[in-house]
């Protein structure tokens, strides 16, 4: 499959030093974080630190709830107080080395759950760049709840 091409709205850079026990930060200093493998992974797991697992959940689930609000806007539904839960886990992969998996949970207050959960599918399908990035390269499971 050929990767497709964007038109950049906006680009974000970080920079990272030390790797999983070191710093990233992103080079407008609005992102400054002190990183350390978590014990459960064999590593220090230092207080006030965090991994790349975090960040990256914390980032799909922001991605993620503004695309639902994207097409909720585009259909004219109301999904205020939409709460999104990204739960993202590392491990070691089949082939060798390490992959990533998600579990997506959407609850969106305002819908009956079927409509809900067609909004949600057509946003994870359509819309949201994080899940058009990692298709098919990961586990990922989406879950919603409805009014």
């Amino acid at each position: 499959m050929a990767a497709h091409t964007i038109k950049p709205l906006v680009t974000a850079t970080a920079t990272n030093t030390g790797g999983r026990n070191g710093h990233s930060e992103t080079t407008d200093h609005s992102v400054s974080v002190d990183l350390s493998v978590r014990k459960e992974m064999g590593g220090p797991g230092l207080p006030n630190t965090t991994t790349p697992e975090h960040l990256f959940a914390a980032g799909y689930a922001a991605c993620f709830g503004g695309a639902i609000e994207f097409v909720a806007h585009q259909h004219k539904k109301n999904v205020a107080g939409t709460v999104v839960t990204c739960s993202t886990s590392v491990g070691p992969r089949e082939g060798g080395g390490f992959g990533i998996a998600v579990k997506m949970h959407v609850k969106v207050p305002t819908l009956p759950v079927e409509e809900a959960r067609s909004l949600v599918q057509e946003t994870h399908d359509k819309i949201c760049p994080y899940s058009h990035a990692t298709r098919g390269n990961i586990d990922f499971v989406l879950e919603v709840e409805g009014a």
